[in-house]
């Protein structure tokens, strides 16, 4: 099925905080404070790993 001309092209642009409520806004922070937790715990992973291989291993000197 080909698209008409006529039939609007959606196009997701990104809010700026001016335009987000202050709920949006929250939800947001939520996400962000969410995706910082993961990059923490997957920083404190890699450094037990790092130093679980340097225990076996030798090095880090």
């Amino acid at each position: 099925m080909a698209v008409s001309d006529e039939e609007p092209i959606l196009v997701n642009t990104p809010q700026t905080l001016e335009q987000m409520s202050v709920d949006e806004l929250e939800v947001r922070i939520a996400k962000l404070k969410d995706g910082i937790a993961a990059c923490e715990a997957e920083i404190a992973r890699k450094r037990a790993q790092k130093s679980a291989a340097e225990a076996l291993f030798g090095g880090g000197d």
